[in-house]
């Protein structure tokens, strides 16, 4: 085993998030590379300090640009405004760094292709955040889909849906300011990487994005409340997807459906740990979705648990993410998903606006 030094720039939600994983991640996965927490960067002296002492880092800097040069820290994590995304993983792959970068990759696909350029010539292992892919049972839902379990994939239907804005009296916050912020930048990738990880690339979108809440408190609201939109995927499968901040009822709203020639699989988020299998086999009379709990058998379950159906939560996401981190910088190679999945998810969204401006199928670049 070896220590490995470990900087997070950021320690609200996520930083804190991504500190709790490097320090459980050892125990967990047994991990030849041991995560040392040792600088936190956030904005003011105070909020730093505060995280120094609440997550056990061994410093705390106000300059993300110290944490990056710091020489104790061998391993980047951006758990930062996407705004700021690009200039700092470019210095940490300039310094020969490793980067996992939070989602979205950048603010914009300007921003996303920089840091795979950087990423690229820097030969450093970089990774970025979509850890509802990760749970046991979409990692299942993968490995059935792949061979061919439901058969030949005709149709994808996915969202990801919650009701944080749903009352129309919440007040403006920086949510409600700057495309970047809105529910395309915010939710939509989560699925729009499902829909890749488990289908493919999305070749073609034509979508429809909506503010619905154009002003809150009397501050007008500058960014999208819910989008939906038809996709064809590359290997000819169709499919739809819908995303909203609005949907009443709806707290983690992560689902999708999968129609197959023998066989259908759905899931949802709020349910984490069940996926639905339905097989065209046996009498008809007895056909119908079964509901498999995930335990020991299925992907990454066991290492926290030793019961089936007893489950796995949202922080352990986020330390499987933190083991595939670490094994991808212990082999000096990267893991999917790499920050070229990051730019093709900001080039799917891309000509989402598009086509929502023109009102036409739009071709996602591939770059």
């Amino acid at each position: 085993m070896a220590d490995i030094g470990i900087g997070i720039v950021g320690g609200g939600y996520m930083g804190k998030a991504h500190a709790v994983a490097m320090q459980a991640v050892g125990a967990v996965f047994d991990t030849p590379l041991r995560p040392v927490l040792e600088v936190v960067c956030a904005t003011t002296e105070t909020s730093a300090e505060r995280y120094r002492a609440a997550f056990g880092f061994r410093r705390a800097v106000t300059d993300w640009q110290a944490l990056v040069e710091d020489p104790q820290v061998q391993a980047v994590v951006i758990a930062s405004p996407q705004e700021t995304h690009r200039e700092i993983a470019l210095a940490a792959f300039a310094l020969g760094k490793p980067v996992f970068c939070e989602k979205p990759l950048g603010a914009t696909v300007e921003d996303a292709k920089a840091m795979v350029v950087a990423a690229q010539a820097s030969g450093c292992p970089n990774m970025i955040g979509f850890n509802y892919v990760r749970t046991p049972a979409t990692q299942y839902a993968r490995a059935l889909i792949a061979e061919g379990r439901i058969g030949a994939v005709t149709w994808f239907r996915g969202e990801h849906t919650e009701d944080f804005y749903a009352d129309p009296e919440a007040p403006a916050t920086w949510r409600t300011t700057g495309r970047a912020n809105g529910t395309m930048g915010d939710l939509s990738p989560h699925m729009i990487n499902a829909a890749r990880a488990l289908i493919g690339p999305i070749a073609q979108v034509n979508a429809q994005i909506t503010s619905v809440h154009t002003e809150r408190g009397g501050v007008p609201v500058t960014n999208d409340d819910q989008a939906q939109m038809m996709c064809r995927f590359e290997n000819g499968v169709t499919g739809h997807l819908f995303f909203s901040r609005i949907a009443t009822g709806r707290k983690m709203g992560y689902a999708y459906e999968v129609h197959g020639t023998k066989g259908a699989i759905r899931f949802d988020q709020e349910d984490q740990n069940a996926l639905w299998l339905y097989t065209a086999e046996g009498a008809q009379a007895e056909r119908g979705f079964r509901k498999i709990l995930t335990g020991p058998a299925h992907p990454d379950y066991l290492a926290f648990c030793q019961g089936p159906g007893h489950g796995t939560g949202y922080q352990d996401q986020i330390i499987i993410e933190a083991r595939d981190f670490l094994q991808a910088v212990h082999n000096g190679q990267t893991i999917w998903p790499t920050f070229a999945e990051g730019l093709a998810v900001h080039q799917t969204i891309a000509a989402a606006w598009i086509s929502n401006e023109k009102g036409t199928w739009q071709t996602v670049a591939q770059d």
